[in-house]
C-alpha cells in the first residue's frame, strides 16, 4: 500500500496547479477529502480510493492516468492545433496540466475510441507495433467493397513511401459499403491510404475498437471515463492472444 502523503502534493500531482495554489484551494474552503472539508494543505492522506472534490467537482485520485476518450468529428489530437480546434480542450483542464497525451492520433475527421494518457510507458506499448495489438477501424466507403479489394488488403498492400506492405490483420464486412478493418501498425493516414491502395477510399472512418477493449456504448461523442485494470488488460490483448 502506497504511503500518505501532502493532500497539497496531491492536487498537484493531479493537475490542480502549482503546490501554493492547491495550498489555497485548501486554506479557501474548496476541497474535500472523501466528502469531508480540508483544512489543512500539509494534512498526510491515503491515496487508495480517495476522491477529492475540488470547487464541487467530484475528482478520483489516480496516480497516472488513464482515459477512453470518443473522439468527435472535427477536433485535433495535438496540443498545438493548425485548422480545427483540439481535443483537449474537451477535457477538464487538470488532465492539460498534468500532462496528458493522445496515445497515437486519430485525423481531424476521424472519429472513435482514442486513448489518452500521462504514462510514457503505456503510450509506447500501445503504440508499437511490436506488441501487435490490433485497432479496429469502422470504414465507410462511396463505392462498393468487393471480395478482391478485401483479399489484397489482407494480403498487403505498398504505400508510396514505404516499400514494406501494410497488412489488414483482419477484415469483417458489415454492408455493402461498410469494412471493419483490424491493423496493428499506425502510419501516416494508413487506412484511407491502404483503402486508395486497392482502388476505393474512405468516407468515413470511426475507430471502434484497441485490443480488446470496445468503445463503451454509452460513451457520448465527445466525453470521457477513467480506465480500470480490467480495461488496461483488455486493450493490452494482442491479436494473437
Amino acid at each position: 500500500m502506497a504511503k500518505p502523503i501532502s493532500l497539497e502534493k496531491i492536487l498537484f500531482s493531479q493537475g490542480f496547479g502549482t503546490r501554493r495554489y492547491c495550498s489555497d484551494l485548501v486554506y479557501a474552503d474548496l476541497v474535500k477529502v472523501n466528502g469531508l472539508l480540508a483544512e489543512d494543505p500539509e494534512e498526510r492522506i491515503a491515496t487508495e480510493g480517495l476522491v477529492l472534490t475540488v470547487e464541487d467537482r467530484d475528482w478520483e485520485y489516480h496516480e497516472k492516468a488513464y482515459i477512453a476518450f470518443n473522439k468527435p468529428e472535427n477536433y485535433e489530437c495535438s496540443h498545438k492545433t493548425t485548422h480545427h480546434p483540439s481535443v483537449y480542450s474537451l477535457l477538464p483542464s487538470p488532465f492539460v496540466e498534468r500532462g496528458l497525451q493522445c496515445v497515437g492520433r486519430l485525423d481531424f475527421d476521424t472519429t472513435g475510441l482514442l486513448l489518452i494518457s500521462d504514462d510514457g510507458q503505456f503510450i509506447h506499448k500501445m503504440t508499437t507495433p511490436k506488441k501487435n495489438i490490433g485497432k479496429v477501424y469502422e470504414i465507410t466507403t462511396p463505392e462498393p467493397i468487393t471480395q478482391s479489394q478485401i483479399d489484397h488488403l489482407l494480403n498487403g498492400v505498398v504505400l508510396d513511401d514505404d516499400p514494406k506492405p501494410c497488412f489488414a490483420v483482419a477484415c469483417n464486412q458489415l454492408t455493402e459499403y461498410t469494412l471493419a478493418m483490424t491493423i496493428v501498425e499506425g502510419r501516416y493516414h494508413q487506412v484511407k491510404r491502404m483503402m486508395a491502395a486497392v482502388g476505393n477510399h474512405v468516407a468515413k472512418l470511426h475507430r471502434t475498437e484497441i485490443g480488446a477493449y470496445l468503445m463503451p456504448t454509452d460513451l457520448a461523442q465527445g466525453e470521457w471515463r477513467w480506465l480500470y485494470p480490467q480495461d488496461l488488460q483488455m486493450l493490452s490483448k494482442s491479436v494473437t492472444a
